[in-house]
């Protein structure tokens, strides 16, 4: 479902999909994609650990999670682990395409639901 909403955006193009952590590490490697948009909660490795290998394999790239995880530690680690942006998928309908905009200019992406 997600993929069929960002192909409706003009001047993006969804390249790949993946089942898992391990997966989507491979794919950005082989793939160089300008963004990665990953869940924390991935299996085989979860999605803290994928974007920071991600990270260091590709530090171009900019990631976004989107995710239903809303720990303050959860947060804290995926934000430092070279992730750029932290959506809920309940706010996603009006903050995902922010988010991604923001984090492909260089700034950071946190739901509003979540700041204090």
């Amino acid at each position: 479902m997600l993929t069929s909403v960002l192909l409706m955006l003009p001047g993006f193009e969804v390249v790949s999909e993946a089942g898992d952590g391990s997966e989507a590490i491979r794919k950005a490697q082989e793939l160089k994609p300008d963004l990665v948009l990953l869940d924390v909660s991935l299996p085989v490795v979860n999605g803290i650990e994928a974007a920071r290998q991600i990270s260091e394999i590709i530090p171009n790239t900019k990631i976004v999670f989107l995710t239903q995880n809303r720990g303050t530690d959860v947060i804290e680690a995926a934000l430092g682990s070279g992730t750029q942006g932290y959506v809920l998928k309940m706010d996603a309908y009006r903050e995902l395409l922010p988010a991604i905009k923001s984090v492909l200019r260089g700034e950071r992406f946190v739901s509003k639901r979540l700041i204090v």
